[in-house]
């Protein structure tokens, strides 16, 4: 009984790896309360209840596990190795680690994440929402091909850039023209309104100076580093990559609260204009 109990466990772990926290409870609930019916209705029951045809596979992979290397155990007692698993994988995902990030010279005593790898990894987490943010984009094709993949994969992106051709002088290219056609397609632009922000007494104006990118509010990449070629090569960059915990909700809902209140402004897809102005 023991080896069943360690054996189930195993596959409720991972089968909790790559199914939502709250369609494996469900399934635990349901093979408790029609596991000890005939068993055949009761799979088919089962199997159908679930919602999408990956969850389906998984599941009828592990009830054939069951049936066929811990035979021996109750539906209540795989209910239960299926509720731990949910509960233990949930706390694992929401645990805060967090990463350096790093361009430079290495030394012998530690090796970081590359700057564009760490990015790459929150770009690539991204299942609903993606939120970036950078001063400057230049000579980014890793990048723009990781956020048009994001886009094919259902996820809302919302990019907020500096806007170097509206503030003369500071930059001699645009940030639009770098993400390229096929990002702005696929994403919402948003810019920093000069008259939304500080000057000094010598009429100076504030720059959108942040260089970020945090995924469904669980990842988040913060960095020193522009999205440019040069911070990703050759440049001395320093940021943190963290994944789970309070953080990277707090920066999503932050820059959602700034578009929500119009501290931000969306910039059209098409045209790379203002909303509302132009053609």
């Amino acid at each position: 009984m023991s080896d069943d109990l360690h054996q189930i466990a195993l596959a409720a772990r991972q089968l909790a790896v790559h199914t939502p926290y709250s369609v494996l409870v469900s399934l635990a609930v349901a093979v408790a309360e029609h596991g000890g019916t005939d068993w055949q209705a009761a799979r088919m029951a089962i199997l159908n209840s679930l919602p999408t045809a990956d969850v389906r596979d998984s599941a009828n992979e592990f009830f054939d596990y069951w049936r066929s290397k811990a035979m021996g155990l109750s539906p209540q007692s795989v209910a239960a190795a299926l509720m731990a698993a949910a509960y233990a994988e949930l706390a694992h995902r929401q645990e805060e680690s967090v990463e350096i990030a790093w361009t430079g010279p290495e030394t012998t005593d530690a090796r970081f994440r590359q700057t564009e790898q760490a990015i790459l990894e929150v770009l690539n987490s991204a299942t609903k929402r993606l939120i970036v943010v950078s001063y400057a984009v230049y000579r980014i094709p890793r990048i723009r091909e990781a956020l048009v993949a994001a886009a094919s994969r259902g996820v809302n992106i919302r990019l907020i850039v500096e806007t170097p051709n509206q503030i003369e002088g500071q930059s001699e290219y645009d940030s639009l023209l770098a993400l390229g056609n096929k990002v702005a397609a696929v994403s919402s632009v948003y810019y920093w309104p000069q008259e939304k922000r500080v000057q000094d007494e010598n009429g100076k104006t504030g720059i959108l100076h942040v260089k970020c990118a945090v995924a469904d509010g669980h990842h988040l990449f913060l960095s020193s580093a522009n999205f440019t070629e040069y911070a990703f090569t050759i440049n001395m960059e320093l940021g943190l990559l963290i994944t789970g915990g309070k953080v990277p909700g707090q920066v999503e809902k932050h820059f959602e609260r700034l578009i929500e209140t119009g501290g931000l402004a969306l910039i059209s897809r098409c045209t790379g204009q203002k909303a509302g102005v132009g053609t």
